[in-house]
């Protein structure tokens, strides 16, 4: 799945999409970036699960129904046969803890909600109302009723499955929370939501990885939205700045900049020098340079920043963590 989001990223560097907060626009960006923010959310998830093995790889073994056993065995030599890293130091913990299916459980939930977040995008990218990408036919269906629609299925059921595996999670906390040591019947709940969670993670990432690999990106929208919105606006801002007027005062006047291109039905762009000079005499011809959205997403070359610059950077980081 993390390759097929940098074999995309690394199509479409170049690509201008609308960047969101509050989902309204707000700056423009690059579209790798975008698909790179759920490359690092995967590899966060990645880590926690590796991670979580220092936890999980403990042997019982020899913890008899709670106290210990009476035969002579080495509970050290027999986690390493079997390949443990180690032996829990406690039976009674031994035997009555699950904290380790709720570990993986937890770990589980963050990263089916960051692949909810990765399908929710993918159904609002594919609408009628975006049209930013088209998700192929394999991960799509008709409607039973209106023969004009692809309704995106997949993005939709992996959506769904995120309340399946926070149930588990949620399901074994009650199960265990008022658990007296050390054993107890209630715990015979622990396997079912952990096996079908590793199921349902399994068939998940299996169809995001070519569900993505196989999305067309419309980079003629994209570049018409970026192009059809005020997304350009703090820059003039950050431009007035540079000339030495005070960011508030800036702010002020590229707000009433904006509300007066609203007015006139026009974007920044097709808005005449004369026009900009009404509101501040420090308006010169290269604002214009300043809006186009290449260089908004140019100008912002910070480290982790959008700029194509950075963006390749990035994906060199990227590569280099998937070995």
């Amino acid at each position: 799945m993390q390759e097929a989001l940098v074999k995309q990223a690394e199509a479409h560097v170049n690509t201008i999409v609308p960047g969101y907060t509050h989902l309204q626009r707000a700056q423009p960006i690059s579209f790798a970036h975008h698909l790179l923010a759920y490359f690092w959310m995967f590899e966060r998830d990645k880590g926690r699960l590796k991670d979580s093995l220092k936890r999980v790889n403990v042997s019982p073994l020899g913890a008899g129904a709670l106290a210990g056993t009476t035969f002579p065995i080495d509970r050290k030599r027999t986690a390493e046969l079997l390949g443990f890293d180690g032996i829990y130091a406690n039976s009674l913990d031994a035997v009555s803890d699950r904290d380790f299916i709720l570990e993986f459980l937890a770990a589980a939930s963050i990263l089916i909600m960051h692949i909810s977040r990765l399908s929710e995008e993918l159904v609002i990218w594919s609408s009628q109302e975006f049209q930013f990408v088209e998700l192929d036919d394999a991960f799509c269906t008709g409607s039973s009723i209106m023969p004009q629609k692809k309704n995106p299925d997949v993005p939709e059921l992996l959506r769904a499955k995120t309340g399946r595996i926070y149930g588990h999670l949620m399901g074994l906390l009650t199960v265990l929370k008022g658990l007296p040591l050390a054993y107890n019947k209630d715990m015979q709940e622990d396997k079912e939501g952990m096996l079908d969670t590793v199921a349902t993670l399994e068939g998940a990432l299996q169809l995001l990885a070519p569900m993505l690999e196989t999305m067309q990106v419309n980079t003629e929208k994209m570049s018409r939205a970026v192009r059809e919105d005020y997304s350009n606006a703090t820059d003039i801002a950050d431009y007035l700045a540079a000339k030495g007027l005070p960011f508030r005062r800036a702010h002020e006047v590229v707000g009433r900049v904006v509300l007066y291109a609203i007015q006139h039905k026009k974007y920044l762009l097709d808005l005449t020098l004369e026009e900009y000079r009404q509101f501040s005499d420090l308006f010169e011809e290269d604002v214009y340079h300043v809006l186009e959205p290449e260089q908004v997403v140019s100008a912002r070359n910070s480290a982790g920043g959008t700029s194509f610059e950075q963006v390749q950077a990035q994906l060199t980081l990227a590569k280099e963590h998937l070995g």
